[in-house]
């Protein structure tokens, strides 16, 4: 079965959301939700349908703060500086906010921050159509015969892109030229504008690229075709690469997990109640080639292991990091 994403398994169900009054948690202040990378990215995005979602729970104003810099770490370091009280957030993408530790750029696990996910993204290989591949195969082949060809635009260094591209030189050799961006927009304008060739940024930073013609999709990290709608389909990467490891990388907010009990279980129901039933948020997964999949708590932190656990290794392995991941309770995959 395709990976073909519609709004419909989001919306089988019809319970109605709560209002604010309903829950224990009434901020009397603007909610400040932190996107650690430039506007326009995936993370800023979606984060903005989100805004208006907690909105209209909480009864209160949301506001998004881009604080981009050090891959995420900027903006997510201010999140754990601000006051626990859960007026402040951080947003982006769990394995990002998990590899810091490792990385040596916050020293605070995952298991620290009380998440909430709510899409779970897929890395496409998308290249500019001028880059003279035909299709993923040609491009491995690049990477092996003449790798300073091979430029790849990411949002840097434990990014989703990255993470995707160095799954691919690890597991089927080559290497290629990394090029670091402040967020996934500008790496994806950069290989549109023909100042990289390729992007290995996430499906919902390139999908409207993808339909306008002017990025070229060689595959998709995933056990499955994806299909984006206005495009069609592309194929898993798993045609050229059959043992690559895949994880879908989720997306979504978090705070300290030491915030007042009420904000948890105000977050936990609105989640519950809204959230896993948004169709704002749903629409978003069906055009830009993601999967609404809510969850918070163990559940969230079970779901992104699999990517995190990958994600770390990777940069290990990489070089990107002197640190042992199985220092800090990580184990090999």
């Amino acid at each position: 079965m395709k990976l073909i994403l519609t709004t419909l398994a989001a919306l089988a169900l019809f319970a109605i959301p709560a209002k604010a009054e309903d829950y224990s948690w009434k901020p009397e202040k603007p909610v400040t939700i932190i996107v650690p990378w430039s506007a326009g990215g995936s993370t800023d995005s979606v984060t903005r349908v989100l805004a208006g979602e907690l909105e209209d729970a909480l009864g209160q104003t949301v506001v998004i703060v881009n604080q981009p810099g050090a891959a995420g770490s900027v903006g997510t370091t201010n999140a754990w500086q601000a006051e626990h009280d859960g007026l402040t957030w951080a947003a982006g993408a769990a394995i990002d906010a998990g590899a810091y530790q490792v990385l040596g750029m916050l020293d605070v696990p995952a298991t620290d921050w009380q998440m909430y996910l709510h899409i779970a993204n897929v890395a496409v290989v998308g290249a500019n159509p001028d880059a003279g591949y035909g299709d993923f195969g040609d491009m491995l082949a690049a990477m092996k015969d003449d790798p300073d060809s091979v430029t790849v635009a990411t949002a840097g260094v434990t990014s989703g892109g990255h993470n995707a591209m160095e799954s691919i030189a690890q597991t089927a050799g080559g290497k290629y030229r990394h090029v670091s961006y402040d967020g996934g927009k500008p790496a994806v304008l950069s290989t549109v504008s023909g100042e990289t060739k390729v992007t290995t940024q996430l499906a919902s930073e390139q999908a409207e690229m993808i339909r306008a013609g002017r990025l070229k999709p060689l595959a998709v990290l995933a056990d499955k075709p994806l299909v984006i709608e206005g495009y069609g389909e592309i194929p898993s990467i798993k045609q050229w690469i059959p043992d690559i490891k895949t994880a879908n990388n989720y997306f979504g907010i978090w705070t300290p997990k030491d915030v007042p009990a009420n904000v948890i279980e105000t977050m936990n129901a609105i989640w519950a109640d809204k959230i896993a039933n948004s169709k704002a948020l749903a629409d978003y997964a069906a055009n830009r080639g993601a999967i609404l999949d809510p969850s918070s708590g163990e559940a969230a932190q079970a779901a992104i292991k699999p990517a995190l656990t990958q994600n770390v290794f990777l940069l290990f392995d990489g070089g990107k990091t002197e640190n042992d991941p199985t220092k800090y309770g990580f184990t090999r995959p």
